[in-house]
């Protein structure tokens, strides 16, 4: 197998070490320019500049983790070229090229798969098992938020040059911290209508909105409220899940998975205590390489657009300040 990264960034660097990890498969990499950064040798990944003589070397797998708003513009090329696709989270700005995209994939069949890394925390894992195994009954509310100061993302960049910070590459809260919303739908189920807040609340320098306040019906019937922002010190990333048999409720920080059960008075607590950040990184990683060795063809399109879907939903709610059906997007 060959593979191919656009785009070595923070997270095209750390999935480039983990699939260093498993294969000493040929690895290239299109770069839109020469840099210092000594990734080719350490590696050991040939780096080209020109992206019609990329793709002449015929990569079997490509990466693509360059920019959110550029990630269309390079997958709908690669995809003519017959080449298995992951792709960053999101797989892009808006549902534009979307379908495009999956029946070329599809005709090819290829696989097409987006990376929301969160699907493999172990707690989110035991979250979904919970709900599905009936402990907590039907569903009735939740509660999900993630905020973080931006610029300690990466304190030791400029995040005012960020792709989160920077509209015209795709950032923004809605589309950043878009795990939450793909959460969403992965534990609840597909989602019905949306209304939203998006905004720009603080003193940050940027130009994409740092605040989402959402709230969205399931088409079971269940409310979800989602809080996103760039501005809160230190770090916090919960859920609470109201059902009718009982209640779980996650804290990132804290590694933890707490179940209240209402007939037997019962609080069960679960704790991973050998979890690494990294983890969810690998364990993607491994799961897409393997369905690329079981000739798996489904794409997953339609979890792929749901969450686009959601996200259009959310910017049209806020811009004109009312419930959107998500159906409005098929």
């Amino acid at each position: 197998m060959k593979y191919l990264f656009i785009g070595l960034g923070s997270i095209g660097k750390r999935h480039l070490e983990n699939l260093r990890e498993l294969t000493n498969d040929e690895i290239i990499a299109y770069r839109s320019s020469k840099k210092n950064d000594g990734l080719g040798d350490k590696y050991g990944i040939k780096e080209y500049y020109d992206f019609d003589e990329t793709l002449k070397q015929n990569p079997d797998v490509v990466f693509i983790t360059n920019p959110t708003k550029f990630h269309m513009r390079f997958a709908l090329k690669i995809a003519k070229n017959n080449c298995h696709l992951f792709i960053e989270k999101p797989i892009s700005h808006n549902l534009e090229k979307i379908d495009e995209l999956l029946d070329i994939m599809n005709k090819n069949k290829k696989i097409c798969y987006v990376g929301f890394n969160f699907r493999f925390h172990p707690n989110l894992i035991k979250i979904n098992e919970l709900i599905k195994s009936d402990k907590i009954g039907k569903v009735l509310f939740a509660r999900m938020q993630v905020g973080q100061y931006l610029p300690d993302w990466h304190p030791d960049e400029d995040y005012r040059k960020s792709y989160s910070a920077r509209k015209d590459l795709g950032g923004g809260v809605v589309l950043t911290l878009i795990h939450e919303l793909d959460c969403a739908h992965w534990l609840f189920g597909e989602i019905k209508s949306v209304i939203a807040y998006v905004g720009k609340l603080s003193s940050l320098d940027i130009d994409v909105e740092d605040t989402a306040s959402i709230i969205m019906k399931t088409k079971n019937g269940a409310f979800l409220e989602i809080h996103l922002d760039y501005i809160q010190k230190p770090l916090t990333r919960t859920c609470e899940i109201v059902g009718e048999k009982g209640k779980i409720e996650w804290n990132y920080t804290k590694n933890t998975v707490r179940l209240y059960l209402n007939k037997e008075k019962k609080l069960i607590l679960y704790k991973e205590k050998k979890f690494r950040r990294a983890d969810m990184f690998k364990k993607e990683l491994k799961h897409f390489l393997n369905i690329i060795k079981k000739g798996n063809k489904n794409n997953k399109s339609n979890d792929i657009k749901h969450v686009m879907k959601i996200v259009e939903a959310i910017k049209k709610s806020s811009k004109k300040k009312k419930s959107i059906e998500i159906k409005e997007f098929d």
